[in-house]
């Protein structure tokens, strides 16, 4: 829901979410607009709800996204802004914490700006980004994109860059790290989080050795060492 501050960042698998997905013109949160968003509502792992809708950015899609996500000008013509758009899906998804692949450093800041421009305020959900979880559990992948984690997992990667389809492959994914952090840690479903602020710890290198880095770096510089 919106608030006057961003949600937390937390690093650890839920079974209540809200996964969710967003298409865009381009890769700037600065200059590009939304011309999607998806998403899905999971309770104890299951998918219970969904949502979905074309936005019109009110500009020229570039042809060179429309050759990743398939989204034409045709397409989004008479689909609606993404001010009543953005408004539905924080109504879908109420105060659940949200899921996403590389959301931290791509979905969230579209939706942060557009909440703080149409609404004047910000959604406070907590949201989990699948990104670290994967690098973390999944050894062995020079990349960890959503459709090489679909593939090491055996889902389908059909449709993939519609909003849609990658939430449903982003949900499955998200299962299959939680059962892996369970696994791996003897029962805990979450990874090591900064004291400090709450957001992931990440194995960083300097000049003594590894340690242990906050993601959040540079708006938090908490580090610890390894033991």
């Amino acid at each position: 829901m919106l608030g006057n501050q961003k949600g937390k960042r937390l690093g650890k698998y839920i079974e209540d979410y809200v996964v969710f997905d967003l298409e865009t013109t381009g890769i700037s949160a600065q200059w590009d607009e939304v011309v999607e968003i998806s998403g899905l509502k999971v309770r104890n792992g299951k998918i219970v709800e969904e949502f979905q809708s074309l936005v019109n950015p009110g500009r020229p899609i570039p042809k060179r996204a429309s050759l990743v996500n398939g989204i034409t000008d045709d397409m989004v013509q008479d689909a609606p802004p993404f001010s009543l758009v953005l408004a539905d899906f924080l109504n879908f998804a109420e105060n659940d914490v949200l899921v996403g692949h590389n959301i931290h450093s791509f979905d969230m800041k579209f939706i942060y700006r557009d909440a703080e421009r149409f609404f004047g305020q910000l959604p406070d959900n907590d949201y989990i980004d699948t990104l670290p979880l994967a690098r973390q559990c999944v050894s062995g992948l020079s990349h960890h994109r959503l459709v090489d984690l679909a593939s090491h997992y055996q889902i389908s990667v059909d449709g993939a860059h519609r909003a849609l389809n990658d939430c449903r492959m982003n949900q499955q994914v998200f299962e299959r790290l939680g059962a892996e952090l369970r696994e791996r840690q003897g029962g805990d479903s979450g990874l090591r989080t900064c004291a400090r602020c709450g957001q992931v710890m990440v194995r960083r290198k300097g000049r003594y050795g590894e340690f242990w880095g906050c993601s959040g770096f540079p708006n938090c510089r908490n580090t610890e060492k390894i033991s």
